[in-house]
């Protein structure tokens, strides 16, 4: 969630990213192959080796990631959305603030917030990173959390998203655990599931779209069972469309905080009929990403209160 350079690129539905990778050798006999057509050859050995390297992956759960080398402090919310969707970064929302409220998401990217600046600048909420995977816990979520709160902001915490790792199930419990619980004080918020591109390697985690939809329900029925309120979903539009084929089965309970660095949330994914939250810079004044509630203020506290 920092200032991002603000250049445009498009995505291609169904392609992932290209990676350097490096070369594989087989068995003894030192023969670089690539690790797609290593992956080709033996999907299974690749998969199991890729596993005993990553203590985080479930085998069964899909392909592990590119990268062995994880960097969640480096994957906040909206993080890879710039290197994947174009984005105007510095369109005005056409929404005016009177019809809306403004709210802010930081990570440990941000450390230090200035809490009482942002309060000034009319921002009454914010969402806050407070695990990824099943291994990561934001070292400043407590210090975020709690100082947003002490602000005066109404606040929720966010859970970063790696569905090849591990299951639905095991995040949202990690998630739970670590500060994604939600209590009826009235300045909670619903818990946030953070699904967007595969910082780690190929854009759908290596997943088919059934799969990925069956992993968002395994999570959103184990957080709503663990906290009594069913999560937001937060996502980009092209995201949803190519990695869970624009499902709408979550429409009907789910909200949606859609991301779109425009002037106007845009199309919405499938079955949704309209946006609670919309993630639209990622370049705003002292944290970067800031969001608009659509709706009042006492909107925004009955969401809070469930």
């Amino acid at each position: 969630m920092s200032l991002k350079s603000g250049k445009s690129l498009r995505h291609v539905p169904g392609r992932a990213p290209s990676r350097l990778r490096s070369p594989h050798a087989i068995g003894g006999l030192g023969v670089a192959v690539s690790a797609a057509v290593l992956a080709t050859l033996a999907p299974a050995t690749a998969t199991a080796s890729a596993s005993a390297t990553d203590p985080d992956h479930d085998a069964g759960t899909g392909p592990a990631p590119a990268s062995a080398v994880p960097h969640p402090e480096r994957d906040w919310m909206g993080s890879t959305v710039t290197r994947h969707e174009e984005t105007d970064p510095g369109a005005t929302p056409r929404a005016p603030r009177a019809a809306s409220v403004e709210g802010v998401d930081v990570s440990d990217h941000q450390g230090s917030v200035d809490w009482a600046a942002l309060w000034d600048d009319n921002v009454r909420f914010a969402y806050v990173k407070a695990t990824e995977s099943t291994t990561y816990k934001n070292p400043s979520f407590a210090s975020q959390y709690n100082g947003s709160f002490q602000q005066g902001m109404i606040r929720g915490a966010y859970h970063f998203a790696l569905p090849d790792r591990s299951s639905g199930t095991r995040q949202a419990d990690f998630f739970v655990a670590n500060g994604g619980g939600w209590s009826n004080d009235g300045k909670t918020l619903p818990p946030v599931l953070d699904l967007e591109y595969n910082p780690y390697g190929a854009t759908c985690y290596g997943l088919t779209a059934s799969q990925i939809v069956n992993w968002v329900g395994d999570f959103t029925a184990r957080v709503k069972k663990r906290t009594g309120r069913q999560p937001v979903i937060y996502t980009t539009t092209g995201w949803w469309q190519t990695c869970t084929g624009d499902s709408a089965a979550f429409a009907a309970r789910n909200p949606l905080w859609l991301a779109r660095y425009a002037a106007t949330p845009g199309p919405l994914p499938s079955g949704w009929k309209t946006h609670t939250l919309w993630q639209y810079t990622s370049t705003g004044s002292l944290v970067g990403d800031h969001n608009r509630f659509n709706g009042s203020l006492s909107r925004l506290k009955a969401l809070a209160t469930g």
